[in-house]
């Protein structure tokens, strides 16, 4: 079945990067001279996408404004000369691309963000890209192997890099199975000690629409919150989980430092031409 769908929640405070996040999405951050938001929408796009589902919170309405027209903006562009401008304006949507925009009420964590966004995708499988992970240096694209992945198999992929043992308890980390793709489960930021491997999901996902009936009957976890980890796991447990393992480069856009990182490295690209 093809994947049409892509999911982007984008609900979250950004608490870290206040007082520049207190009127302006986080998401709405440059890295360099495009938002972390386009980005990931560009890469959903570039997969083959072409319903993009925004789950947004108070505060948000500058994301949909950046993906709406702005006429007169053109026009004023146009009207100096500016015609280069004028064209990365108009086209940062392609001819056919439709967003669509959910609110999440509260923010009760991942899992619930993407129950938001429930109707809106219905019984088809879609994709999911955090912003915040800011990947770069695949030429294929992280979400358009997912896609093709998926397409092979079926089933749910996410996508996984290495990490460092003394960061491991900041991600969900996979349980390994025999399946050399597959996974056995998924544990959402274990203890070192407890840890099952090295190997972390990362914020790239392409799910199946049982997701949704394994998310409407989970209870609150961590932090008080419906974990979309604790749902993967169970799918996982069923032998429905395949992994992707990352090609190229990730900063955690989440954390100043990564962010920092980002624009630094994205620049020095540049620069280097």
């Amino acid at each position: 079945m093809k994947i049409r769908k892509a999911v982007f929640p984008v609900a979250g405070f950004g608490t870290r990067f206040l007082p520049a996040t207190k009127a302006m999405p986080k998401e709405l951050l440059p890295i360099v001279d495009k938002p972390l938001i386009q980005y990931a929408a560009e890469e959903a796009i570039a997969a083959g996408l072409d319903t993009l589902i925004f789950v947004t919170g108070r505060n948000k309405r500058a994301i949909e404004d950046h993906f709406d027209a702005n006429n007169e903006l053109e026009a004023a562009l146009l009207r100096s000369g500016k015609n280069a401008q004028a064209n990365m304006i108009k086209n940062i949507l392609p001819a056919g691309v439709e967003c669509i925009f959910v609110r999440q009420a509260e923010q009760l964590g991942l899992g619930h963000a993407i129950l938001c966004a429930e109707r809106v995708v219905g019984d088809e499988p879609f994709a999911v890209l955090l912003a915040d992970d800011f990947l770069t240096d695949n030429v294929s694209g992280v979400t358009s192997e997912l896609v093709d992945a998926f397409l092979k198999t079926s089933k749910s992929q996410l996508s996984v890099m290495e990490v460092n043992c003394d960061n491991i308890s900041k991600y969900g980390v996979v349980v390994p199975s025999q399946n050399t793709n597959g996974i056995s489960g998924l544990i959402e930021k274990p203890n070192v000690a407890d840890a099952p491997s090295n190997i972390a999901s990362i914020g790239r996902y392409v799910l199946t629409p049982d997701i949704f009936n394994i998310l409407n009957k989970l209870t609150a976890g961590s932090e008080g919150e419906i974990q979309l980890a604790d749902a993967i796991s169970q799918l996982a447990c069923n032998g429905s989980v395949e992994t992707v393992m990352l090609r190229g480069k990730r900063y955690d856009c989440g954390s100043i430092d990564g962010f920092m990182r980002a624009c630094i490295y994205e620049y020095s690209k540049r620069a280097d031409k």
